[in-house]
């Protein structure tokens, strides 16, 4: 069995969108809409909760919900076992487009889930946690959405501030939640830190008939020297189709900086890492993968039998790594001098490339 495993939720993979057929079986009756009582503007706290019995449309007041652990809010469409189980906007922005000539805007027109006063979400990165309301515990997953075709929400209120500034999240720890119960920031991981996942392709790991040391060693290796957010983890077998898959998963939508694939770049026949990484990436980064095999070279002349390869992908830079854990970690160190300035530039740090002078 494949084991993945994600920062906000250990035993939770991080998966694509349910299914239809899912999130009709997830759906209860609506409760009807309610006057929203609201805290004092200095305490954050929930505006408003809102719930749909269908994807794609404008979701309704509630003046209370459940949450439910890695499910979502109970009766609404978007509930279900993946990574946006809630969405939310700050109240803040909604007002914004209010002033902005859309006056008859009303909460949860845009889908949100769960309408946020007084609480700036502007920083908030992955791996973010909230406390909502006594109990409710959720983790952000992503930071807006691709939209790929306008949907009804767009042309019923003239433009869609979820894409750009919407959050979604993963409920950790469930629990009721009402209309002005306070909000808080359990813990906040900066929007600037680099968002990372490690992806460890072994057959006999994933068969759990061999140790990862490899990709622990990697992510711990990021953390302390590259200062980055692990916002995932998993350990996959060496089937090319499942690779690309899982890499294009983080690679589209979730604002990941970095994937690394460890494992499967040498001469076996098993070994498809490389065909994998090649086949989603858009531009080709060979001087990293240049860089880490003359390191390498430095130690063992097997060096040069490793196919390692690396590139971008969108805004996201793939690379690919041996499955040892003293390679993979000697291949790391010797681009860390690189890495951040190159994952800056991908998201648009206007900075000179050039040295700076002594």
């Amino acid at each position: 069995m494949t084991d993945r495993t994600h920062s906000s939720s250990p035993a939770t993979p991080d998966t694509d969108e349910p299914s239809e057929a899912s999130a009709k079986a997830s759906r209860a009756t609506l409760p009807s809409p309610s006057t929203i009582n609201h805290q004092p503007s200095t305490i954050p706290h929930v505006r408003a909760i809102c719930l749909s019995a269908a994807k794609g449309e404008r979701k309704s007041p509630t003046p209370s919900a459940r949450l439910l652990e890695n499910h979502g809010i109970e009766g609404d469409a978007h509930a279900g076992p993946w990574h946006r189980q809630v969405s939310l906007l700050a109240s803040e922005d909604i007002q914004d487009m209010r002033a902005k000539g859309l006056p008859d805007l009303k909460d949860g027109d845009f889908a949100e889930n769960i309408v946020l006063s007084g609480m700036d979400l502007s920083d908030l990165g992955l791996g973010s946690r909230l406390r909502i309301g006594k109990d409710a515990e959720i983790s952000i997953t992503q930071i807006g959405k691709v939209c790929h075709t306008r949907c009804a929400i767009f042309y019923q209120a003239g433009d869609c501030i979820m894409p750009r500034l919407g959050l979604f999240a993963r409920v950790l720890k469930g629990g009721t939640i009402e209309t002005g119960d306070e909000a808080s920031i359990l813990e906040a991981v900066p929007r600037s830190t680099h968002q990372c996942v490690v992806l460890t392709i072994s057959d006999r790991c994933s068969r759990g008939e061999a140790e990862d040391t490899a990709g622990p060693a990697v992510a711990a290796q990021l953390k302390s020297e590259l200062t980055a957010h692990i916002y995932g983890t998993e350990i996959i077998p060496d089937e090319a189709t499942e690779i690309e898959e899982r890499l294009k998963h983080y690679c589209d939508g979730h604002g990941i900086h970095l994937v690394l694939a460890v494992g499967g770049t040498g001469f076996s026949p098993r070994d498809v890492t490389p065909e994998a990484v090649t086949a989603v990436i858009e531009r080709p980064t060979p001087g990293l993968d240049e860089a880490m095999r003359i390191e390498s070279l430095k130690k063992t002349p097997h060096a040069m039998l490793s196919r390692a390869m690396s590139g971008i992908r969108g805004t996201t830079l793939v690379m690919s790594l041996p499955g040892s854990e003293r390679a993979a970690t000697e291949n790391i160190a010797a681009v860390l001098p690189a890495l951040d300035h190159g994952l800056r530039k991908l998201r648009g740090d206007p900075s000179d490339c050039g040295r700076p002078s002594d």
